[in-house]
């Protein structure tokens, strides 16, 4: 697919390369995923401490609502699903909100704890935004921390790919899951410094969004937490989609965010 696809051209690709439809996840991960941010396991939350108590059932009522995962908590195992209509409507709204902040002076800051797969979306909408006149944030590189949850050497770094932040073991990129990174960002910042607007995933998302700070992330259907910080006002859109397909299958994805966005590629 060459050009800005349509809405319901961008749709059916999404379905074709899973990013949403029938997606990879499978359903007992995210389960699994549910239950554990419901007992509030600090890993499952990103970052976020939640104001109202989410039973299992809650958690998996949104998830359905929000992400368009199967509701039948008779389904244990096997195949799930993203609805692609609430792929598509959330980026209408991611695009809104990064619209709005594209514009000289406006503090922006983008990191993603997926560089394998979503990096490049990140970096479009990096250059597209300086285009625009913003500040493309890139505070405490070279933050180093140990990642408890990692296999192997845990030692992880803070750096900026083409001003996105990402965490380094020093050899290759890592996925990570960490609020540690984003909360050295704005600890290590003036508050008058801190970005307007923050466009990341996972922890690095939670973090910002925790902290009061405008935010809008990608989210998997196993990563109920950001789902849960935009019903309860701390993240301002949750999009839903598979987080680590093949990097070349989110172009059609960035150039319709970005083209929503009234944003150059």
């Amino acid at each position: 697919m060459t050009g800005v696809p349509t809405r319901d051209e961008l749709i059916a690709h999404l379905v074709r390369k899973k990013i949403a439809g029938e997606v990879a996840t499978p359903r007992q991960s995210n389960l699994k995923h549910y239950h554990l941010l419901a007992q509030r396991d600090p890993y499952y939350l990103l970052g976020l401490s939640l104001t109202c108590t989410w039973s299992f059932d809650e958690v998996l009522a949104l998830m359905a609502k929000r992400c368009g995962v199967s509701p039948d908590e008779r389904h244990l195992r096997g195949q799930d699903t993203i609805d692609p209509e609430l792929t598509a409507d959330a980026l209408d709204a991611m695009a809104e909100r990064i619209g709005a902040a594209a514009r000289p002076g406006v503090r922006v800051l983008l990191a993603t704890g997926h560089p394998d797969g979503l990096l490049d979306v990140y970096r479009s909408l990096a250059v597209a935004l300086a285009r625009a006149g913003c500040a493309v944030l890139t505070p405490a590189e070279g933050w180093t921390y140990r990642d408890p949850s990692a296999y192997g050497p845990s030692r992880r770094t803070l750096v900026y790919r083409e001003g996105v932040g990402v965490v380094t073991d020093g050899k290759r990129d890592r996925h990570s899951h960490a609020p540690e990174p984003m909360q050295a960002i704005l600890a290590t910042s003036p508050r008058d410094e801190w970005p307007d607007l923050v466009i990341a995933d996972h922890g690095l998302a939670g973090a910002a969004g925790e902290a009061g700070v405008a935010t809008v992330g990608f989210a998997d259907c196993n990563d109920p937490a950001l789902f849960v910080g935009e019903a309860e006002g701390k993240i301002a859109v949750s999009v839903p989609l598979d987080d680590n397909v093949m990097p070349g299958h989110y172009l059609p994805l960035t150039r319709y965010l970005l083209a929503q966005a009234g944003l150059r590629g």
